[in-house]
């Protein structure tokens, strides 16, 4: 033990700590503290403390768009995060580590260039392939192959197929965002399946196991705490996100792809006229906090994390 170790007593390890301490308190505490205080206020533009108790939650249950939205980020943030966020990353983890690893590394390099692309741009490039012909992407790709044009346009509020109620503009918001947060589960499951000891598979695959047993037997049981921890992260990240769909449909056509954080955005920041309702923002935002709470102690209680963290215990016979 090196010599002074001992003399280090407990208030200095606070001291070490007291940076993340006061970031967190800054920078995260305190904001929930005063958009709460501001959710109890009717405080607009004039920037006035009017308190009006629970008022804008007795609004918020008269809103006629408050289900509808409420509706909207359910849907969104469960097929986001089953088809993509987590689905899709999963299918990309295990295919790109069961080729070639340049092959693989190229091809997921190339999944994170929608992530690593500022917002902006991304959300022009999906336009320029949505539009019509001759201009948009899709359509010219259709035409040189010979069939028809079809009507790819954001604001289409076609179903995608008779037996698929679901309207076109859905279908692209969920894809403009799934193709960034698939990236986030990528990067986990590969690092997860490629941390996996090769005696593992390799005993598989001596005892007969295909491909396919070996992923379901084998994999998949391995890597259960990544699963986990990547579903509840984007559970929460889905919730709170709005950036896409604000620069792709900004909440239309009327409250169509409207979400529940888009939403609190427009009452508190883009209201018609200029019309600030920084206290009916502040209350949804509420909302949404209280909702990621109860989401984290679910998933906490239903994954048991607190097994999951624990030291492994190998008993030696």
């Amino acid at each position: 033990m090196p010599l002074g170790f001992k003399r280090i007593k407990i208030p200095y390890l606070y001291i070490f700590i007291s940076p993340a301490v006061i970031l967190i308190a800054t920078f995260f505490i305190m904001p929930v503290i005063l958009t709460l205080l501001i959710s109890f206020t009717g405080m607009d533009y004039k920037l006035q403390w009017n308190w009006i108790g629970l008022g804008n939650y007795y609004r918020m249950l008269r809103d006629r768009w408050a289900q509808l939205i409420m509706r909207n980020t359910i849907f969104y943030v469960i097929a986001t995060l089953v088809c993509f966020n987590v689905g899709m990353a999963l299918v990309i983890s295990i295919l790109t580590t069961h080729i070639h690893d340049k092959t693989g590394a190229a091809f997921r390099a190339a999944w994170l260039l929608p992530r690593i692309t500022p917002s902006t741009v991304y959300i022009v490039i999906w336009n320029w392939a949505l539009a019509p012909y001759p201009y948009g992407l899709f359509n010219w790709v259709l035409h040189t192959l010979g069939f028809s044009e079809v009507s790819f346009q954001k604001f289409n509020l076609k179903p995608i197929h008779p037996f698929i109620p679901l309207p076109w503009v859905w279908l692209w918001v969920i894809l403009v965002n799934g193709f960034i947060g698939a990236s986030f589960g990528m990067i986990i499951f590969t690092a997860a399946i490629k941390a996996i000891p090769m005696d593992y598979i390799n005993a598989a695959k001596v005892d007969g196991a295909s491909t396919l047993q070996t992923i379901r037997y084998v994999i998949l049981p391995m890597i259960k705490w990544p699963i986990l921890f990547v579903t509840a992260y984007q559970t929460l990240s889905l919730l709170t996100s709005y950036e896409q769909i604000l620069l792709f449909t900004d909440g239309g056509p009327g409250y169509m792809t409207e979400v529940w954080a888009l939403y609190s955005f427009h009452k508190a920041f883009a209201e018609y006229a200029g019309a600030f309702e920084f206290g009916y923002g502040a209350a949804l935002a509420v909302v949404l906090v209280v909702i990621g709470l109860i989401a984290s102690v679910a998933y906490y209680k239903v994954f048991r994390f607190r097994e999951l963290m624990l030291e492994s215990k190998i008993e030696v016979t």
